[in-house]
């Protein structure tokens, strides 16, 4: 049997040595311990014109996705709210190619902090993280945990309310052979929903049931190939089946959470199994 051992809470703000500073070097070491992904770290203390120090900038390295990432030991206050949501201001303005996230990090977020931020979320992308020290025997360890997520808007490319348009106005933008893939892909959907449609749409060829849309796979006819965008958790074991397959993966969305693959006739015929499971799991997932 396992002994049990009751973890001891530290109070950072007042300890001698596990300060501020220590904790942003735990974070810079491994910034997958904040729980936003596997993120690399790109700046530390960077400094803000005429507004100070910001604590850490983080990156996802498989999207244009920036965190602005500032810690404050003890309880949060409003001039922490401001410090971050400008630093986050500045990043934006200052390299507006990358999609910038703000993230607060404290030990203790207080209800009456939660009402504030979370009046900006949904305008600003932001993200409040509860900081936990805990000392086992000799060893001590951080939690982190998400105690407000940035909203989730709706995506203005699945807007039931984007402007229609038809199958010709596609053929135009890809070719008929490319738009033809996209209707290979729906014979492979409707063996798990037979009342999918496809719905074309000005900026993509979307789903729709019954007239209503959904978008759990989107695709963009070229004129070489066909965009097939599935919404799926990003994973390295649908990076490995792909690659397997020998499929061109061009890049996970993260902003949009979307595996985006490069398309031929001949690639889908010979990887319908593959696509049908990947599709079929999105579909899953757009129903839970």
């Amino acid at each position: 049997m396992t002994d049990f051992v009751k973890a001891e809470k530290l109070w950072l703000r007042d300890h001698p040595t596990l300060n501020e500073k220590w904790v942003q070097e735990q974070i810079a070491a491994d910034p997958s311990i904040l729980g936003l992904g596997d993120l690399v770290l790109r700046d530390r203390e960077r400094s803000q014109p005429h507004a100070g120090r910001l604590d850490l900038l983080l990156q996802d390295p498989e999207s244009n996705r920036r965190y602005e990432v500032e810690v404050q030991l003890g309880k949060t206050d409003e001039s922490h709210i401001i410090r971050t949501l400008e630093y986050w201001d500045i990043e934006r303005k200052r390299y507006p190619q990358y999609d910038h996230c703000a993230v607060i990090v404290a030990e203790d977020i207080t209800a009456r902090f939660l009402n504030v931020i979370g009046l900006f979320n949904g305008t600003i992308p932001i993200i409040a993280i509860q900081l936990n020290a805990l000392r086992v025997g000799q060893q001590t360890t951080l939690v982190f945990t998400t105690v407000l997520s940035e909203l989730s808007l709706g995506l203005v490319d699945e807007d039931e309310e984007q402007e229609p348009t038809d199958r010709s106005y596609w053929e135009g933008r890809g070719t008929k052979a490319t738009v033809a893939i996209a209707d290979h892909l729906l014979k492979i959907i409707k063996a798990f929903d037979p009342a999918l449609e496809l719905k074309y749409n000005k900026f993509y060829i979307g789903l729709a049931k019954g007239g209503h849309p959904n978008n759990f796979a989107i695709f963009r006819a070229k004129k070489n190939y066909l965009r097939l965008e599935i919404r799926l958790d990003q994973s390295d074991e649908v990076r490995e089946q792909l690659d397997k397959a020998g499929l061109d993966l061009m890049d996970y969305d993260a902003r949009w959470g979307r595996f985006r693959i490069r398309l031929t006739k001949q690639e889908v015929e010979r990887n319908e199994d593959l696509l049908k499971g990947l599709l079929e799991k999105a579909y899953r997932g757009s129903l839970s």
